[in-house]
Parts: C-alpha cells; sequence; structure tokens
C-alpha cells in the first residue's frame, strides 16, 4: 500500500538554515520527501524503513545553537500524497522562458520552451529544492543534443525528462526506490518521453555495456562517495558528472574522490549552502 510515516518537525526560529541542515540530516537516515511548514517542516520515510529511535538521534545531532526542535510522528497512507501536494505545497515552476514545471491539477500555466508534467506522489524530485534547480540549470545550459544521459537517483525522473527534451537522444532513470520507481514511469508517459529506461535499483542497476556522455547525480553526500566509482565505470573520456545532494561544506572531501577516480573539477554552483559541482572525466 506503499505506506509512509510522516513526521512533523517544529523548529523555534523557523529558518530556512535550519530546515535545510534538517533535510540534509534525515536524508542521511532514510527520509525522502520533504514539506515546507509555516512552523516548521514534515519529513515522510516508508514506513518499512521507519525506525522512531532515528529520530530524537537526528535532533541530538543538529550542529547549530539556539534552535529548539519539537516532533510528532503519524502514519500516512500512500495514496493521500497527490492531494496533499496539491492542497498543501506544489506550485508551477517557472526557469525563465526555459522551462516550466506543474502538475496536471495546475491551471494557467505559462508558456515555455520546455513544459514539464510532474505528479510527483512520494518521491523526491519537484525542482522546488536548490539542488534539484542547480541540476535543472545545469541541464539547460548543457549541449545535449544526440547524448546519453544518466539519472541516478531519479526520483520523479524530472531531470532525465527535461534531458530527454534538451535533446539527449538515450536517456536512463534509476531509483532504488519502488515507489518512486514506479512514479517516475508514469511521468515519462505523462510527458511523452516514454522512450527513457526507467530501472529500478541503485548503482547496480547499471549495466556492463552502459555508456553515457553525462552522468547526473542528486543524491546525497554518503551515496555520492560510495557509488562514484560506479559512475565513473559507464562514462567514457569527456564524459561529465554532476553531482548535487549536499552542502559546499562537503565539496572539498567529493572533489578529492573525484580527483582520485580521474574526474577533472570544472565549476560549481550554490545556493544557501546547498551545492552543485561538474566533473570531466580525462
Amino acid at each position: 500500500m506503499n505506506e509512509y510515516t510522516k513526521v512533523k518537525f517544529t523548529v523555534t526560529p523557523n529558518e530556512e538554515v535550519a530546515t535545510d541542515i534538517l533535510v540534509a540530516l534525515l536524508a542521511d537516515v532514510g527520509f525522502e520527501s520533504f514539506v515546507p511548514e509555516d512552523d516548521g517542516m514534515s519529513a515522510y520515510i516508508p514506513q518499512a524503513l521507519y525506525d522512531a529511535a532515528t529520530v530524537p538521534e537526528t535532533v541530538a545531532s543538529f550542529p547549530l545553537e539556539g534552535y529548539e526542535i519539537a516532533y510528532d510522528s503519524e502514519f500516512i497512507e500512500g495514496e493521500d500524497w497527490n492531494a496533499e501536494w496539491e492542497k498543501n505545497y506544489f506550485q508551477p515552476i517557472v526557469l525563465g522562458n526555459d522551462c516550466v514545471i506543474h502538475s496536471t491539477f495546475h491551471t494557467d500555466v505559462p508558456t515555455a520552451r520546455y513544459d514539464i508534467l510532474i505528479d510527483p506522489k512520494m518521491a523526491f524530485g519537484t525542482g522546488y529544492h536548490q539542488t534539484t534547480c542547480h541540476m535543472l540549470r545545469a541541464i539547460l545550459a548543457s549541449d545535449m543534443n544526440g547524448k546519453s544521459v544518466l539519472d541516478m537517483g531519479c526520483g520523479t525522473a524530472l531531470l532525465a525528462i527535461l534531458a530527454r527534451k534538451h535533446g539527449a537522444a538515450n536517456v536512463v532513470a534509476i531509483d532504488i526506490d519502488e515507489f518512486a520507481y514506479e512514479n517516475a514511469k508514469e511521468n515519462v508517459v505523462l510527458n511523452d518521453t516514454s522512450d527513457i529506461d526507467v530501472r529500478l535499483g541503485g548503482s547496480d542497476a547499471i549495466k556492463a555495456n552502459d555508456d553515457f556522455d553525462f552522468v547526473i547525480a542528486n543524491i546525497n553526500r554518503n551515496i555520492l562517495l560510495a557509488d562514484m566509482v560506479n559512475y565513473i565505470g559507464c562514462m567514457h573520456a569527456g564524459s561529465q558528472l554532476f553531482i548535487s545532494g549536499f552542502y559546499t561544506d562537503d565539496m572539498d572531501v567529493l572533489k578529492e574522490e573525484a580527483s582520485r577516480l580521474g574526474l577533472r573539477y570544472l565549476d560549481y554552483a550554490e545556493d544557501n549552502r546547498w551545492a552543485m559541482m561538474r566533473f570531466v572525466k580525462e
């Protein structure tokens, strides 16, 4: 039934820097979707992965002083997710004249070069978070015409869909979460990009004969460090790696690992300490 646990966090004072750090900490222990609230935020985790002990441990590890964090949890039926988004959160996202991201329930959506439909359900990746925005802009700034692209940790498949619409000829989208996988398959159909190869799994779902011009991975620092070697295994000389889902404080350790594996650092973007970096394989 795709059952979830929702944990409502009340953060005092409710400041973006505090909720962003809390998101990063919770993502590391399995929480995968986050909704801002007037007094904090709500975080969602598959019921099968929920361990009540991780919440107080995560709050205890919060590194900033001067904040109070309270929380309470409730059981959520998976099918309620669309209604929650429609009622409380998901509004159209517009990136200039280049891209508009909206759901099937939105009306009066502005016109843009790329119109992308996303019904998020319980999968991360709607374009709201800074990390996703970084990736969207990096894709739009890249020549992907006729190229091959891998979207690791694809969530809703938003990035894969934009890459395909932006000219990529061969796109693979992979996510380890079964519900995200099903949601990604639905979204590629919604966008007439059903030729995107959506796979269930982690980096083990990369096939031996896969070869990509671009690998994009918006996940988190620990997974990026563990799996970067697998990403590089499906790249050739000149292929680029875009990574996001981490703070600027994490850049050095990620750059060191990328360099060790034969990647050359290109540049980075940041917004409120959330970062995205680009590398090229020599």
